[in-house]
């Protein structure tokens, strides 16, 4: 796969500093100190600077910049080849979208979730293997006389990397096509007309569109290292904020990955995420078409109606902007 990664994310919100400290206290790494005023929203002040943070193995992956409402401003896809970036303009246009191409990149809008998707020369990501186990089953005792190491633990927990976002679109079908013909990602799966999983790496699924009344941020997903570092995740997140919890402990069904979601103070979701299904041969996995419970998860806690239709949808729809906190 000539893509192979997201590189990073530009996230709207109307109250930076507030969901700066979140993200800090999410595990993410500070990587720049608030310095001028954002120039996405005339209306910003000193306090809503653009912040800028890092995961332990994806780089710079978080922007947050000042907007009237909370919504993702841009998504970053990193490609191999400037053939790759020749090819997704070729695709881009033959949609009807307008294209702006550099030596180092190609931008675009989709409309129906108002992102810009930026492809750009990147690396590709290098993960060192994280220390597993060991891990005591029936009839496979490998661990003697020692606690787990999962319950040792006292480091704070650190996502590896974006995993992926959840997008809300005003035309689910075309913006599966921006995606999918236009950019080049590849389906995995789908929720019967409803949404669609994709992938531009390895990863189940690194975007998923669902249609929706108006284009907004549902999630954004960040992988650490197994379901103990979910749980120490969320628990720390927890003990300094209850109000935070949203959905968790669970195990969706589509990409398989154990998962814990909290809210910003923005009213977006994120997700610690462990163990989601890994696709390297196109040619072994055959899509799936669901609906029911499945689509949502195998086990857990059944998801709470705000997670299904966030609490400020009506105000995004309205326009009307979100209180800072």
């Amino acid at each position: 796969m000539s893509l192979h990664r997201l590189t990073r994310i530009v996230m709207g919100v109307p109250n930076v500093e507030q969901t700066a400290a979140y993200y800090a206290d999410f595990g993410l790494t500070p990587t720049n100190a608030p310095s001028g005023t954002a120039t996405i929203d005339p209306a910003a002040t000193a306090a809503d600077a653009p912040r800028t943070f890092s995961t332990l193995d994806g780089g710079e992956q978080l922007h947050i910049v000042r907007t009237p409402r909370r919504r993702l401003v841009e998504l970053g896809v990193g490609a191999d080849h400037p053939d790759d970036l020749d090819r997704v303009a070729a695709s881009l246009a033959r949609l009807d979208v307008a294209v702006h191409r550099t030596a180092e990149s190609v931008t675009a809008v989709d409309p129906g979730t108002e992102v810009l998707v930026r492809v750009n020369l990147a690396p590709r990501l290098s993960q060192a293997a994280a220390p597993a186990g060991p891990y005591n089953a029936p009839g496979d005792i490998t661990r003697l006389h020692e606690r787990a190491p999962g319950v040792l633990r006292t480091n704070p927990v650190r996502p590896r990397k974006l995993g992926h976002v959840v997008l809300g679109s005003t035309d689910q079908e075309a913006s599966q096509r921006f995606f999918q013909e236009g950019i080049g990602f590849k389906v995995s799966d789908t929720v019967k007309g409803l949404a669609a999983f994709m992938r531009c790496s390895t990863d189940h699924h690194n975007v998923l569109v669902q249609q929706a009344p108006v284009a907004f941020l549902h999630h954004t997903s960040w992988q650490v290292d197994d379901v103990d570092d979910i749980g120490r995740g969320a628990t720390a997140m927890l003990e300094a904020d209850p109000d935070r919890h949203t959905w968790g402990l669970g195990r969706h069904y589509i990409g398989s990955n154990f998962f814990w979601y909290l809210k910003d103070p923005a009213g977006a979701f994120s997700e610690y995420y462990s163990d989601i299904d890994c696709i390297v041969d196109d040619a072994l996995w055959k899509p799936g078409v669901f609906e029911g419970a499945k689509a949502l998860y195998a086990w857990g806690p059944p998801p709470p109606p705000s997670f299904l239709a966030p609490e400020d949808l009506a105000a995004l729809m309205t326009g009307a902007h979100a209180p800072a906190q």
